[in-house]
Formats: C-alpha cells, sequence, structure tokens
C-alpha cells in the first residue's frame, strides 16, 4: 500500500534524487523493488522522496559503494537496525516505568515513614545473628573433608 505525502514536509522527485546522489533512477526503482526505500507516491502515481527516504538512501549507498555490501547484506542489516531502535524504545519505555514505579514508591515510603509509631528504616530493625558455634564448627569440618 502506498504511502501519501504529508503537507508542509519536503518532497523530491526521483530526477532530483538521482541528481543528487549521482545515482541512475533505475537503481532507485531497484532499491524500491527491493524493498529497501519506501517513497510516497502521488495521486499520479510519481514518486515522492521524503527526507528519511534520503537519509535511508545514504545509508544504502554507504554500504554498497564505501563498504562493498550487496543489496541482501544492505537488507540484513538494516533490518536489524530496525530491529534495534525498537529495542532501545522499549529500554527506554521500561526504564521510564521503573523510575516513575520508584518515584511512586518513595513517596510511599515516605509516608509510611511519616505515619510509623517507630521511626527508623528497616534495614535498622533488621538483626544480623552470627552463626551458631554448632555451625562454625560443622563448616570447617566440610572444609577439611574437601
Amino acid at each position: 500500500m502506498a504511502k501519501r505525502a504529508e503537507r508542509g514536509k519536503a518532497y523530491y522527485m526521483i530526477s532530483a534524487v538521482s541528481q543528487k546522489y549521482n545515482i541512475h533512477p533505475q537503481t532507485l526503482r531497484l532499491y524500491e523493488r527491493e524493498g529497501l526505500l519506501k517513497p510516497s507516491r502521488t495521486e499520479g502515481n510519481t514518486r515522492l522522496y521524503s527526507e528519511e527516504d534520503l537519509e535511508q538512501l545514504e545509508t544504502i549507498l554507504t554500504l554498497t559503494r564505501d563498504l562493498g555490501v550487496n543489496l541482501a547484506g544492505v537488507e540484513i542489516i538494516l533490518n536489524m537496525r530496525r530491529k534495534m531502535e525498537q529495542m532501545q524504545r522499549e529500554v527506554n519505555e521500561f526504564m521510564d516505568y521503573v523510575k516513575r514505579e520508584l518515584a511512586r514508591g518513595i513517596d510511599d515510603w515516605e509516608q509510611r515513614l511519616s505515619t510509623a509509631l517507630v521511626k527508623s528504616s528497616p534495614t535498622d530493625l533488621v538483626r544480623h545473628t552470627p552463626n551458631p558455634p554448632d555451625a562454625e564448627s560443622h563448616n570447617s569440618k566440610v572444609k577439611s573433608q574437601k
């Protein structure tokens, strides 16, 4: 399904993109057939390349011209980039969620602490008990047997 051009954004026709990047229009059509580029279309079916399309094209050209990657490799690299970007968005959303929950937890803790009968942190209430003498002698016997 073809995208429609949005108003207010800059779009370029295939001839302008071809000249700007010194690339044959058929090569741009090939990239589109291979699914590497997805320019929008006018009602008359003319290809219109957005700034995002041009950034994608620059990546493709860098991979093919400068690094010698073939089109199958370009497709794999672009798919991996998309997946990594999606994963990064998910990690960022998760981090935002954790920050919100921590902030909420701190607020809850401060509220509970202000109304508590005993105003001390939970770590002050926990006793640290050393190992009983029988456990220490048992541990040393086990170590000596090894």
